[in-house]
């Protein structure tokens, strides 16, 4: 069985390296959507967690929430804190991660996370530190990738060259219903869950995988754990799973990516 601390050490020191802001900057609109389905009132309380630059965190700050924002990574944290200010937005920023969220229990209103608290490697603490401190009758609220989108399926493909350590849950199991109803279990007194889609776009294919190598720091692990033959395998592996996910109808890259959007509300 996977060291669930070690596995956590190695992913803080990926996504510290590279540029995952760059990445998320085209998923704005996912957190901008879940602060509309768990219908942030202003004044209430707000913790997004596992924040990265803050897409979510900014977006329920924008509908007037009280906004704290966690996250593992401080180079991530500061990059939300200069997007805060060039909006004139109140939030605070904190080191912390999905599984040791430093706040009190029941201390928020709403608790948010956008592909974030999904990949913590003990799938079942995450959960508890989500049910923990969000007060009773709050709502939580949650973006996840579905093992069967485009995304997802990029993860079972980089999970065919560099598997999983043993015992360790794929982060897509979030973006299931029976897996999510699990996790919370009798946590909360509902779960809605709606299937929506995420445009993944560049200028080509083969512009893409270029970006991800070089921002992604998940990514470029993945890569530099491979020999060149392996290298060369899993970009062609990759390019063609972009391909057939591809819809633009010309040389650019198009290509949605499902996601579970779900709302549950605290028991």
């Amino acid at each position: 069985m996977a060291d669930l601390e070690a596995v956590k050490q190695r992913q803080q020191q990926a996504w510290a390296t590279g540029d995952v802001s760059m990445i998320l900057t085209q998923q704005i609109l996912v957190g901008e959507l879940l602060c509309e389905a768990v219908d942030v009132h202003p004044g209430e309380t707000v913790l997004d967690v596992a924040t990265g630059s803050g897409n979510t965190a900014l977006a329920a700050a924008r509908r007037g929430g009280k906004v704290t924002g966690v996250d593992f990574v401080p180079a991530l944290l500061e990059r939300g804190r200069e997007r805060a200010a060039a909006e004139r937005l109140e939030i605070t920023f904190r080191e912390g991660d999905a599984e040791n969220i430093p706040l009190p229990d029941g201390s928020f209103d709403i608790v948010l996370s956008t592909f974030g608290a999904m990949f913590a490697p003990n799938q079942e603490k995450a959960a508890r530190e989500l049910l923990r401190v969000c007060r009773r009758g709050g709502r939580i609220g949650m973006a996840n990738w579905t093992p069967d989108g485009a995304i997802g399926e990029m993860f079972g493909t980089i999970a065919r060259f560099v598997p999983l350590p043993a015992g360790l849950n794929p982060p897509s199991l979030w973006g299931t219903e029976g897996r999510l109803r699990e996790l919370f279990g009798d946590g909360v007194s509902s779960i809605q869950v709606t299937r929506r889609s995420a445009r993944i776009r560049h200028i080509s294919v083969e512009r893409w995988l270029e970006f991800h190598r070089r921002y992604l720091g998940p990514t470029q692990k993945v890569f530099e754990a491979l020999d060149a033959s392996g290298q060369e395998a899993l970009a062609r592996a990759l390019t063609d799973l972009m391909r057939r996910a591809n819809r633009s109808g010309d040389a650019t890259l198009v290509a949605p990516s499902d996601y579970l959007e779900v709302v549950a509300v605290r028991a």
